[in-house]
């Protein structure tokens, strides 16, 4: 044992001198400027974290079937793994989309407040939507379309109706309806857009704080749904050999089988609520 420790002691002691040294090595970071330009970069095994952290989060579903596949010299996982990626894939996207309205709807409602600010200060509605719309994103693809009908006095409210077809882009329609309002009647277009930013802006703070209130059934349904892999590691933890119990034995196959179909169909259930409750 003290031959064993007084080698770990020379290791040890081996591998702190030969470290470079510190300073040393902010200098040379400080000469190069930023050590880029001297080739001193962040270690391989950072990198390799770096590119593992921006692969999309379906493809964790294919690595854990291959882990689990390993440890329970079964094919079974894999396929689950990879069974997994396509349906992890349609809910990354739906909250990508979720997202990309969300902050279109933000978008409408500043140009809303925007726009009511240019005309208050006296420029026309045209040259004032010229002006609120230039760096909007509430607009989205349609962006074009209503710059030209501004510049040119074109069909402004019609060209904003269909911009409101968009997902998120529903105020645009109210703007419309301000502007048809305001420059064919001539009504004040500023208070218009006035109330219909406190308007819009009411309803995206209700959105928000629905959503914020079904988080919290949102998470427990995902806790609960996750207990039966706590179970396998603590059943592993004891020795019973849980993997191989579910994907070497008839019985585990067919229990491992029900509950995942259960697990599945509660999971569905408990979220298509939530979305329910949501959407209302």
């Amino acid at each position: 044992m003290s031959v064993g420790a007084g080698l770990v002691c020379a290791a040890v002691a081996a591998w702190m001198t030969g470290r470079p040294n510190a300073a040393a090595r902010r200098a040379r970071l400080l000469c190069a400027g930023g050590g880029a330009a001297a080739g001193v970069g962040p270690p391989p095994w950072e990198r390799a974290v770096a590119r593992l952290r921006r692969l999309p989060a379906e493809w964790w579903s294919l690595a854990l079937g291959v882990l689990i596949a390993v440890l329970g010299a079964s094919v079974l996982p894999l396929l689950a793994g990879a069974v997994g990626v396509p349906a992890l894939r349609r809910v990354r996207r739906a909250r990508e989309v979720r997202l990309a309205r969300d902050r279109r709807g933000e978008a409408v409602i500043a140009l809303c407040g925007a726009l009511a600010g240019e005309v208050r200060a006296g420029r026309q509605p045209g040259e004032a939507l010229l002006r609120a719309a230039h760096d909007s994103g509430g607009l989205g693809a349609a962006h074009a379309a209503v710059m030209a009908a501004a510049r040119f006095g074109g069909d402004v409210p019609g060209v904003l109706a269909d911009a409101a077809r968009q997902p998120g882009a529903d105020g645009l329609s109210g703007l419309a309806a301000c502007w048809r309002v305001a420059v064919d009647r001539g009504a004040g277009l500023a208070a218009g857009l006035d109330r219909l930013e406190a308007a819009l802006r009411a309803e995206h703070d209700q959105r928000a704080d629905l959503r914020a209130q079904l988080a919290g059934a949102r998470s427990t349904a995902v806790l609960l749904a996750g207990l039966p892999v706590l179970g396998l590691l603590l059943g592993g933890a004891l020795g019973a050999r849980p993997l191989h119990v579910l994907l070497h034995t008839g019985a585990g196959s067919a229990c491992l089988a029900v509950g995942g179909v259960l697990e599945g169909a509660g999971l569905w259930w408990a979220l298509r609520i939530v979305r329910e409750a949501e959407a209302a």
